[in-house]
């Protein structure tokens, strides 16, 4: 089955300083047998102390040789601290930057996707400006990472990006074969009923959570995923409380009967 396990869900984790980016690769291969990785740049070198700070060059090469090792390969990499709307004139300049100097972040370790966000958690939905802004942002950058074969787009993360409508909108605006959503399911300030099917058609990758995972709400939106077409990774974002391993071994398992389901109730 395709499932992979998203870097946040492990961030209770890494707080204690039990683990890393590196821990969080062994862990995904040697505990929980799984060959792909969700990663998110909140738990890289530095990065962790300050989300607007990038990445050494060094260390993204070492994580690169780590995975090479294992034999791994990352389907995604989430980033914060490069989202495209701000208030400020001057810190969209440095968001905007950021995002592009992922690009390369990306291809260095061999990524299928990068998810950037569209606006922080104070993004409105009203601002035609912001609107605008947004959609040119994303053009520019899905042609960008076209030429180094990457797909790139937003999630239903925080913000305006929690609008389905909204996000429905901007996919429709930006029109970019390369451009796609992460749909992390369920997870709409509006909409909720509606939100995974509107979405649907522009998926390349997904996110359960503590919410969905084996639920029924969970079987009908993946139902609903696979019926417009998707056929990516499942991934699992699920930062429990604590007892952190126990808790993401339920998951997995919850997940596995979920996708089990969904493939007997559509034969």
């Amino acid at each position: 089955m395709k499932i992979c396990i998203g870097g946040f869900s492990f961030f209770n984790t890494m707080n204690t300083g039990k683990m890393d980016t590196f821990g969080y690769l062994e862990t995904s291969k040697y505990r929980y047998n799984l060959k792909e990785v969700d990663l998110w740049n909140g738990t890289f070198a530095g990065c962790r102390e300050d989300i607007f700070r990038l990445p050494e060059e060094d260390y993204i090469r070492k994580l690169r040789e780590a995975l090479d090792e294992k034999e791994m390969k990352v389907i995604n990499i989430a980033i914060d601290g490069a989202h495209f709307w701000d208030e400020d004139p001057e810190k969209r300049k440095m968001l905007y930057s950021n995002a592009l100097a992922y690009l390369q972040v990306a291809k260095t370790l061999g990524a299928q996707s990068l998810r950037v966000d569209t606006g922080d958690k104070n993004s409105s939905t009203d601002s035609e400006e912001q609107f605008e802004y947004i959609v040119t942002q994303f053009q520019d950058y899905a042609r960008k990472a076209a030429d180094l074969g990457l797909i790139v787009g937003p999630e239903n993360h925080m913000g305006a990006s929690k609008n389905p409508y909204f996000l429905k909108k901007v996919a429709e605006a930006v029109d970019q074969p390369n451009f796609g959503l992460l749909i992390h399911m369920g997870r709409w300030s509006e909409g909720e009923d509606e939100g995974d099917r509107l979405l649907a058609p522009w998926a390349y990758h997904t996110h359960f959570d503590g919410r969905t995972a084996g639920t029924p709400q969970g079987l009908e939106l993946v139902k609903t995923l696979q019926d417009a077409g998707y056929n990516g990774y499942w991934g699992i974002e699920y930062n429990a409380p604590e007892n952190q391993y126990a808790e993401m071994e339920w998951a997995i398992a919850s997940v596995k009967r979920t996708l089990y389901d969904a493939k007997n109730k559509n034969s």
